[in-house]
C-alpha cells in the first residue's frame, strides 16, 4: 500500500523545481494512499491539492494549510467530514462517491467561511431524503452543491423546513449507521475465515513437501534416477495445475457479488496486488539465464562470432601486406560504443556488448594495426599488417646449397684474393699544414659608393638660391 513519504512528493513537484516547502499545487492520485500525513508540515504553502482516487479513509493532518483553497478527495473511503476547520482559505471541496453516510457531519464546515462550491454526489447521505435542503441551510455560504446553483429561493424554503428536515436526516442517519456496523462485521469475519483458511493451506502444503523428501530419500538408486527424470515433468504439471487453479479463483472472486463499501474496496486492491506479484513471480521463474556467448573453446581455438548481425569483409592487401577488415557498423552509432581488440590469430569488435570476432587467415601485428570509422558510412575499418617483411616478385629463386667446412674456406680464400687495397703516397704522410687548410683567398673590401649627388644648376628655371638654407656638404 502507498505511504505518503518526501521522495513521492518530490518526484511529484517537478514544476517547482522539486522544492517542496514552497509547493502551491501537488497532485497526488492514484497512489494507493491509505492515510493522509506529513503534508501540512512539509508543504504549508499549498493552495490546490488532488487526493483522488486513493484509498483515504479518514480527513486528517490538513488543519495548518491556512492558504489552502481547493482540496480533492473523490473516490476515497471517507466516511465523515472533519478536521477542516484549520483550513481558513478553502473555497471548494469535492467528495464525489465517497462513503460519507453522517450528513449532519457538514456542520464543521460552517467554520470555512470562503467554502463556496461542495460535492457530495455519489455518497450514501446523498441518497437521503431532504439531503440538498439540509446542506443548503446548514451552510450558508455555499453558492454551488454538486455542481448545481443554490438560488435564493431555494436557501429560504430550505431554512424554512429545517427543523422537520434535520428530524428526518437523524433517522436515516440512525438506520445507516446500523447497516454500516453490520457490514463492517461481516467483513471482519470474512476476512477472519480467509486467513485461517489460509494457513490451513500453508500447513497442508508443508506436510505434503516433507512427505514427499522422506519418500524419495527412502527409494532405491535406480528409483532416484526415474524419479530425477520425470521430476521436471511433475513440476511442469504442478504449475500448469497452479496456474489454472489460480485463474479459477481469480474468476471466481471477480464473480461473486459483494457491496460497495471500504472493506470491499480494500479487498479488491489486496487482490489485485496478490495477482500481480503471483505474475511476477511467474514471469522471474520462466525467465531463463541466456549462457554467457563462448569465444574460445575448450583447446584454446578461437570461433567464429556474429552476435550483432553486422555485413562485414575481410580482403587481403598484398600491396601493403595487410589484412583490412571492413565492419558494417551502424552509421549513427557512438564511437565509444565500440570497442576493438586485435590478436594475432583473430580481431574481436565488442559493438554495444555485443561480440563480434573473426579467425585471420594469416598471422598479424596487433601492436602495428589501426581501427578508423568511414565518415561517409560510419563504417568500421580495422587495418591489420600481416607477420614478416614484404616479398617482391622475381624470376629466379635461390637453391639452397649445402655448406661443408672445404667450401667455407674457398670462399673465405676468394673474397681475400678479391680484396682491394688503397695505396696511400709516403710524401703525403706528413701532417697537414693546419693554417693552410683553407686556401686563404684575398677579398678586397668593397666599398660603398656614395651616390652621385645632385646638384642643381642654376641653369635650372625652378631653382632658387635661399640664403637661410645651408650649403649641402
Amino acid at each position: 500500500m502507498g505511504r505518503i513519504t518526501e521522495d513521492l512528493i518530490r518526484r511529484n513537484a517537478e514544476h517547482n523545481d522539486c522544492i517542496i516547502f514552497s509547493l502551491e499545487e501537488l497532485s497526488l492520485h492514484q497512489q494507493e494512499i491509505e492515510r493522509l500525513e506529513h503534508i501540512d508540515k512539509w508543504c504549508r504553502d499549498l493552495k490546490i491539492l488532488y487526493l483522488q482516487n486513493n484509498l483515504i479513509g479518514k480527513i486528517e493532518n490538513v488543519s495548518k494549510l491556512k492558504k489552502l483553497e481547493y482540496l480533492n478527495l473523490a473516490l476515497n473511503n471517507i466516511e465523515k467530514i472533519e478536521n477542516l476547520e484549520g483550513c481558513e482559505g478553502l473555497t471548494k471541496l469535492d467528495l464525489t462517491v465517497n462513503f460519507i453516510g453522517e450528513l449532519s457531519s457538514v456542520k464543521t464546515l460552517q467554520h470555512n467561511i470562503h467554502l463556496k462550491e461542495l460535492f457530495l454526489m455519489g455518497n450514501p447521505c446523498a441518497d437521503f431524503d431532504g439531503y440538498r435542503q439540509f446542506v443548503v441551510a446548514t451552510l450558508q455560504q455555499l453558492k454551488w452543491l454538486d455542481g448545481k446553483e443554490i438560488e435564493r429561493s431555494e436557501r429560504i424554503q430550505a431554512l424554512q423546513d429545517f427543523p422537520a428536515v434535520e428530524q428526518q436526516i437523524r433517522e436515516q442517519e440512525k438506520a445507516y449507521c446500523l447497516k454500516r456496523a453490520k457490514d463492517k462485521e461481516e467483513a471482519q469475519r470474512k476476512l477472519q475465515e480467509e486467513e485461517n483458511e489460509g494457513e490451513r493451506e500453508g500447513r497442508h502444503t508443508g506436510f505434503d513437501g516433507r512427505w514427499y523428501t522422506d519418500i524419495s530419500a527412502a527409494l532405491p538408486s535406480s528409483e532416484e534416477s526415474k524419479d530425477d527424470l520425470q521430476a521436471p515433468e511433475i513440476q511442469e504439471g504442478g504449475c500448469k495445475k497452479k496456474k489454472l487453479d489460480n485463474g479459477e479463483d481469480d474468476l471466481e472472486f471477480w464473480n461473486k457479488p459483494s457491496l460497495y463499501t471500504p472493506e470491499s474496496r480494500l479487498e479488491t486492491l489486496r487482490h489485485m496486488e496478490k495477482q500481480r506479484k503471483d505474475q511476477e513471480k511467474l514471469s522471474e521463474k520462466k525467465k531463463k539465464v541466456k549462457p554467457p556467448r563462448v569465444l574460445i573453446s575448450e583447446n584454446g581455438r578461437a570461433l567464429n562470432v556474429n552476435e550483432p548481425k553486422l555485413d562485414f569483409s575481410l580482403r587481403d592487401d598484398e600491396k601493403r601486406n595487410q589484412l583490412v577488415l571492413d565492419l558494417a557498423v551502424y552509421r549513427y552509432m557512438d564511437t565509444s560504443l565500440i570497442d576493438v581488440d586485435v590478436q594475432p590469430t583473430y580481431v574481436r569488435v565488442m559493438v554495444k556488448g555485443k561480440p563480434f570476432q573473426l579467425v585471420l587467415p594469416a598471422e598479424v601485428k596487433p601492436d602495428s594495426s589501426s581501427a578508423k570509422r568511414a565518415q561517409t558510412t560510419g563504417h568500421l575499418v580495422v587495418y591489420m599488417p600481416k607477420v614478416g617483411e614484404i616479398i617482391t616478385g622475381c624470376q629466379g629463386t635461390s637453391k639452397p646449397v649445402k655448406s661443408t667446412p672445404d667450401s667455407s674456406r674457398e670462399q673465405t680464400n676468394k673474397r681475400s684474393q678479391q680484396m682491394e687495397r688503397l695505396e696511400v703516397d709516403p710524401s703525403k704522410h706528413a701532417f697537414p699544414d693546419v693554417a693552410n687548410i683553407v686556401q686563404a683567398k684575398k677579398h678586397t673590401p668593397r666599398r660603398v659608393q656614395a651616390e652621385p649627388k645632385i646638384i642643381p644648376s642654376e641653369e635650372d628655371p625652378d631653382f632658387e638660391d635661399n640664403p637661410e638654407v645651408p650649403p649641402l656638404i
